[in-house]
């Protein structure tokens, strides 16, 4: 039995230092630095490796411009179903883009047209659309450039434009005839700014007509707007350095009144002498003024040689008719007697420079 027991216990010592030495073995391989044993048994990362990101690029700025091609006058019009065009701008250009451009009569949207932008010199971009219209009214123009990925919002508004009808006569009333009024004031014609086609307003349409070839008539006409959106019909003036001044051109039979640095105040219709009575030719200054109405009809006249005036009268022809004075018409004659003082000098000429410079004694209305 004490054998047995011996025996065990030896047996057990053995086993234990058996085992104590497999232990330091092994912690000696795993403290082994670059050991491929603890490369093969290293723990793995609790977290997934993260692929590299790329920043989100931000839109380009961009800015847009527009306006209305193929308009005219001061302010701007065209022609009632003639064909205009949106012309726009943008900056900087980016492939892929498109523009939104909305048409707008009176306030109501009358056209939608989504364009591609096209590039131009410079970096820029650009798109055109065409528009027409039957009606008459205020055109607006509007362009949206919605947000994308590669360029941010913008927008913008044309100038406003008046689109009328040209077919205007004596009663005609409205919007169409209240910009043929402003455009006839802009380049100084002596015209109402009512809306009605009245005889003040015929009297500058004629006015117009004279300083422009057309056939001497109150009535406006496609022709009239052509030239006016060209600014054509300007009164030229021919002595600018004699300060105010009054000049009447014989040729035209027009009068106008002329501010200092030879800037047109106003423009009249008037009718000279006719060829047997002709209105002398020269350089004169106003030595006489006589308000109201005379024994001859003659209204607010002023007077620059002998019996010669500038005065309102009933009959004011399209052409050289009086005795010699310078009609004008009545409702004008207060106007002009205002603003002529003694000693304003009045330039009376041909534009070839003609005429006849001899002061007749019978010289009247």
């Amino acid at each position: 039995m004490r054998r047995s027991q011996a025996l065990i216990a030896s047996r057990g010592r053995a086993l234990a230092a058996l085992c104590a030495t497999v232990f330091a073995v092994a912690a000696a391989v795993v403290a082994a630095p670059g050991s491929a044993v603890a490369e093969t048994i290293s723990a793995p990362s609790s977290s997934a490796p993260t692929a590299p990101t790329t920043p989100a690029s931000t839109p380009v700025a961009g800015r847009l411009s527009l306006a209305l091609e193929k308009v005219g006058g001061s302010p701007p019009f065209a022609l009632v179903g003639r064909r205009l065009q949106a012309r726009g701008s943008v900056t900087p250009y980016v492939a892929g883009q498109t523009v939104t451009v909305s048409f707008y009569l009176d306030g109501v949207r009358v056209a939608r047209d989504v364009v591609g932008v096209l590039p131009e010199a410079g970096g820029a971009g650009q798109f055109r659309v065409a528009f027409s219209s039957r009606y008459a009214g205020l055109l607006q123009a509007r362009a949206d450039h919605y947000a994308t990925v590669q360029q941010g919002a913008f927008a913008a508004t044309a100038p406003s434009v008046r689109l009328v009808h040209p077919d205007l006569g004596l009663g005609a009333r409205g919007q169409s005839v209240r910009l043929l009024q402003s455009e006839l004031a802009a380049l100084h014609y002596a015209v109402p700014l009512t809306g009605v086609l009245d005889e003040g307003t015929g009297q500058a349409l004629i006015a117009y007509r004279k300083m422009t070839g057309l056939e001497r008539i109150a009535y406006a006409g496609t022709r009239v707007f052509e030239l006016l959106a060209r600014r054509a019909g300007s009164f030229h003036v021919r002595y600018p350095r004699d300060g105010r001044h009054v000049e009447a051109n014989l040729t035209k039979q027009v009068l106008a009144e002329i501010e200092p640095g030879g800037r047109v105040r106003r423009i009249y219709t008037t009718s000279s002498g006719k060829p047997s009575t002709p209105t002398v030719i020269g350089r004169f200054q106003v030595y006489l003024k006589t308000p109201g109405e005379n024994s001859e009809g003659m209204v607010d006249s002023n007077y620059f040689i002998r019996g010669y005036a500038i005065h309102g009268y009933a009959e004011v022809p399209t052409y050289a008719a009086s005795h010699g004075c310078l009609r004008v018409p009545i409702p004008d004659a207060p106007a002009i007697y205002a603003w002529v003082q003694n000693g304003t000098p009045v330039d009376v000429y041909n534009e070839d420079g003609g005429g006849s410079a001899r002061v007749r004694a019978d010289a009247g209305p």
